[in-house]
């Protein structure tokens, strides 16, 4: 009989996970997929979306490129405070088979600001302008991924990030004046 709590195991779950998923980082081709995706995802990707949607969508963009500045100093505020009150290390400083494939724009995982902002970002994205599906969502998934691949995150961080962002979307639709 193991006397280990359900907690623990799925904590060893976790970090089996990372390290298995970490080995792609490891081949050059997901090295370099993942790395770029991910600074891609430290900002990059949204400032051109940002940028691009008035350029695409005329006036009609003003009020979705609001809402995304908006949700974006949200995910900034709840990342930084989520963090500071959990203080997770991230899985490369408690596991030495996790090579960092990046550097982290902070201390902590838990949770993945990048999956926090691409979520909420697409998910605004959509909403307003439904064509986007296509582009943000593949690239979501990515930016998800790879924290994990670049032993940046757990999958409960990525996770995490996903809900937090998407609650973030949502919650700041009423503050914009909705659509």
């Amino acid at each position: 009989m193991s006397y280990s709590s359900p907690l623990s195991r799925m904590a060893a779950w976790e970090l089996r996970l990372c390290i298995t998923a970490n080995r792609i980082s490891c081949r050059p081709v997901g090295w370099w997929l993942f790395t770029t995706v991910s600074r891609l995802g430290d900002g990059l990707f949204w400032f051109i979306l940002i940028l691009s949607l008035p350029l695409c969508y005329g006036m009609k963009a003003l009020h979705p490129v609001v809402h995304l500045f908006i949700a974006g100093l949200c995910c900034v505020a709840l990342s930084k405070g989520v963090k500071s009150g959990t203080t997770r290390p991230r899985p490369y400083q408690v596991e030495e088979r996790i090579h960092r494939g990046g550097i982290p724009l902070d201390q902590y995982s838990f949770p993945s600001g990048h999956t926090l902002h691409a979520v909420a970002f697409s998910i605004i994205a959509a909403i307003y302008h439904p064509t986007l599906v296509w582009l943000v969502v593949p690239f979501t998934g990515l930016v998800a991924v790879s924290r994990v691949v670049l032993g940046l995150h757990y999958p409960s961080d990525v996770l995490a990030g996903a809900a937090l962002g998407a609650l973030v979307a949502l919650l700041t639709l009423p503050l914009v004046g909705g659509l």
